[in-house]
């Protein structure tokens, strides 16, 4: 039976089944658009996750009401912001950003519907993307006279490539599940919402069955040396290798390996 903690909100809910925690952004009437109230609920409900430690092996991130995952920023709370105000506005959606890489357990955003603006940057700023076949993508902040504020800028190039970003972006252009998926953008697709869930969580079982501190070494390593020179990336990527062999699931896992038996790793 799942559990709600005390993280959850009007705006967010936060369920818990097991080492599976399901965090749902439910303002399904605007179409789960990102307020500065859910920009804080979801940075709360992440927060939460992290000082659970190791009793969060995984999480799914969605949107409720099977329209949209996210339709994007709540642009009538950005109608009157003074410049120092949308600058502000842009850091919260990044703090919500680091929040989910900082979280050594892996994050699925699971995508049923559009995922647009800072709803693509929500998404991107998971592991990775699983979405249904009925999903939309896009960044069409131009449209409106802005630019993506919430990482768009920075993660949508390394999960597709410069070129490919600057047509997104510069074109405002929107892309289903398909051709998301033919770019690298999402990861795997599904035919409806119940094949995504049974999917995702299907992965995060594969996971599970792993050494949890080397999947959190893995992700933190991954998240810094994005975007670094291959000097510094190298660097990075020497000190997690060290960092693993301070965990117990490592003396395990290479004791199982040499007696030919499967490890019992204990997230140590």
């Amino acid at each position: 039976m799942a559990e709600t903690p005390q993280a959850s909100g009007p705006d967010v809910r936060v369920e818990r089944d097991g080492g599976i925690a399901i965090v749902t952004i439910d303002r399904p009437a605007a179409l789960n658009a990102l307020s500065p109230d859910v920009l804080r609920a979801l940075h709360a409900a992440f927060e939460s996750l992290a000082a659970d430690g190791s009793a969060v092996r995984g999480v799914l991130l969605t949107g409720a009401g099977g329209r949209a995952f996210v339709a994007g920023a709540d642009i009538r709370a950005m109608a009157d912001l003074t410049p120092e105000q949308g600058e502000e506005s842009a850091r919260l959606g990044h703090r919500v950003a680091g929040a989910i890489e900082g979280l050594a357990a892996p994050v699925i955003a699971c995508v049923d519907g559009f995922a647009l603006g800072g709803g693509l940057e929500l998404a991107l700023a998971c592991d990775f993307i699983y979405a249904t076949d009925a999903s939309t993508f896009g960044q069409p902040e131009v449209r409106l006279g802005l630019t993506p504020g919430f990482g768009g800028t920075v993660r949508l190039p390394r999960a597709v490539g410069l070129a490919r970003a600057k047509e997104l972006i510069y074109t405002a252009r929107r892309i289903d599940a398909a051709e998301a998926a033919a770019m690298g953008l999402v990861s795997r697709t599904f035919a409806d919402r119940d094949a995504l869930f049974e999917g995702a969580r299907a992965t995060l079982a594969e996971i599970e069955a792993n050494a949890a501190p080397a999947v959190g070494i893995a992700k933190r390593v991954l998240v810094a040396a994005a975007g670094r020179r291959t000097d510094r990336a190298a660097e990075i990527e020497i000190a997690g290798f060290g960092d693993a062999f301070r965990t117990e699931d490592m003396r395990e896992g290479v004791a199982a390996f040499i007696e030919k038996r499967e490890p019992g790793f204990t997230g140590a």
